[in-house]
C-alpha cells in the first residue's frame, strides 16, 4: 500500500512542498509562499533534467503550480486543502490526482474522452512512475 518513493529526487521535492503546505493550512501562511517557490524550483530543476519543457512531468508542476497561485488570495486560501491532501497522497501511496487531470488532456491521451476513460483514470490504483504510461 505504501509507495515511498524516497530514492527519487521528485519524491523529495513533493515531500518538502507538502510539508510546507501542511504549516500553511494549519495556521502559517507564509509556507503557500514557499510551496510556490519550490515548485517553481522544481520545475525549472526537471525542465532542465529531462531537457524538455512540454514533457508530462513538467506539464502536471505547471498545473500544480496553477493551482497553488490561485489559491494564494486570502478568500481563496481554503483550496489549499486540495493540493495538501492530493499532495500527501502523491508522497505517501503514489496517487496523484494532478497527472491523472493532466493525463486526460487532449494533446496527452489516444483515447477518445469518455466517461469511461475518466473513472478508469481517476479510480485506477496507483502506479509506480508516471500515469500516462501506467
Amino acid at each position: 500500500m505504501w509507495m515511498l518513493e524516497y530514492k527519487k529526487d521528485s519524491w523529495w521535492f513533493w515531500l518538502i512542498t507538502t510539508i510546507f503546505l501542511s504549516f500553511g493550512v494549519l495556521g502559517a501562511p507564509v509556507f503557500f509562499k514557499l510551496a510556490i517557490f519550490l515548485t517553481i524550483v522544481q520545475t525549472i530543476y526537471f525542465s532542465l533534467k529531462l531537457q524538455s519543457v512540454t514533457s508530462f512531468p513538467i506539464q502536471v508542476r505547471v498545473c500544480y503550480l496553477g493551482l497553488l497561485v490561485i489559491s494564494q488570495p486570502q478568500i481563496f486560501q481554503w483550496l489549499y486543502w486540495i493540493p495538501t491532501i492530493g499532495t500527501w497522497a502523491q508522497v505517501l501511496v503514489g496517487y496523484c490526482l494532478m497527472a491523472r487531470i493532466v493525463s486526460m488532456f487532449p494533446w496527452n491521451r489516444e483515447e477518445k474522452f469518455s466517461f469511461q476513460l475518466f473513472k478508469k483514470t481517476i479510480f485506477s490504483r496507483p502506479v509506480q512512475g508516471s500515469i500516462k504510461e501506467g
